[in-house]
């Protein structure tokens, strides 16, 4: 795919977008009104659907009146530097990575991600430098523009922006952005995945900020009723940065119909990407 130089933004251009989205006004149908504390019956709720583990997020929301919560148990990832003249290694282990959901409405929810405790450590031949703490905390809004019931595709719009929080792992920039998945029933067993991502994140070196694009597509077999796999493809392009391509697996198993755990792997497919990662986290909607 060839991707045109993004141009570097304002984040300002971000803000409208996101209060925009938030105060859309409501259809004249019932089920487009918030029903933040008049809760889905049970009975009546869709089938729980994450947006982990996989980086393509998923286009269905969480019923109005429930909560989901999906978080990381660990996240390990290690990346050597590209440059073969240099002996750089990268680690870095998340703790608690959570994805707190509440269903405000039939077809959207908001999401509060935060990383509870991050630890990174870079080594050379002759330094280490360590850095943990907690993270900054990220805003998302989705929103399903179609199929959040039924038929055999899928589509939502999520506008998000990172709050910084001064800690020592902030970068103490607001960001943000927009994401749009998309989801495909191929068969009863079978289903596709496709996301785009907009993002715009701070250019330290120009004051500003600049545009990357993350796309990616999954495929999800359910091997049993409660064990489930996928495969994917994620590539990264920005102006200031390196094309990065990344391929991941795992497994998903559902121990009830509210309660998932998973695992997975993540691995580089070219020297700009990190080299692995491998995770494990579990997803639970009350």
């Amino acid at each position: 795919m060839h991707l045109r130089p993004p141009p570097r933004l304002a984040f300002t251009t971000l803000i409208p977008l996101f209060l925009g989205v938030i105060s859309l006004p409501a259809a004249t149908e019932d089920k487009s009104s918030w029903h933040l504390f008049n809760p889905t019956p049970v009975d009546q709720m869709r089938e729980m659907v994450t947006d982990r583990p996989d980086t393509t997020e998923a286009p269905y929301t969480v019923p109005a009146g429930h909560f989901q919560l999906e978080m990381s148990f660990f996240d390990y990832s290690r990346d050597l530097s590209p440059d073969l003249t240099s002996s750089i290694r990268n680690q870095a282990w998340i703790y608690g990575q959570m994805n707190f959901k509440a269903g405000l409405s039939h077809d959207v929810d908001l999401q509060i991600m935060f990383d509870t405790y991050t630890q990174g450590r870079s080594t050379t031949d002759e330094v280490t430098d360590k850095l943990s703490g907690f993270s900054d905390v990220t805003l998302r809004l989705k929103m399903n523009v179609w199929g959040n019931d039924e038929g055999i595709t899928a589509l939502a719009i999520m506008p998000y922006v990172k709050i910084p929080t001064g800690t020592r792992l902030s970068n103490n920039e607001w960001e943000g952005g927009l994401i749009v998945p998309l989801s495909v029933t191929l068969s009863d067993r079978v289903s596709l995945g496709l996301m785009t991502q907009m993002d715009l994140v701070s250019d330290a070196n120009t004051g500003g900020y600049d545009l990357e694009w993350l796309h990616s597509v999954t495929i999800g077999v359910s091997l049993t009723e409660k064990l489930g796999m996928y495969v994917e493809l994620v590539g990264v392009a920005g102006a200031s940065t390196d094309f990065r391509a990344l391929l991941d697996g795992g497994l998903t198993f559902a121990v009830t119909d509210n309660l998932v755990f998973d695992a997975g792997v993540r691995i580089g497919l070219n020297r700009a990407a990190e080299d692995i990662g491998v995770f494990s986290g579990m997803s639970f909607r009350y």
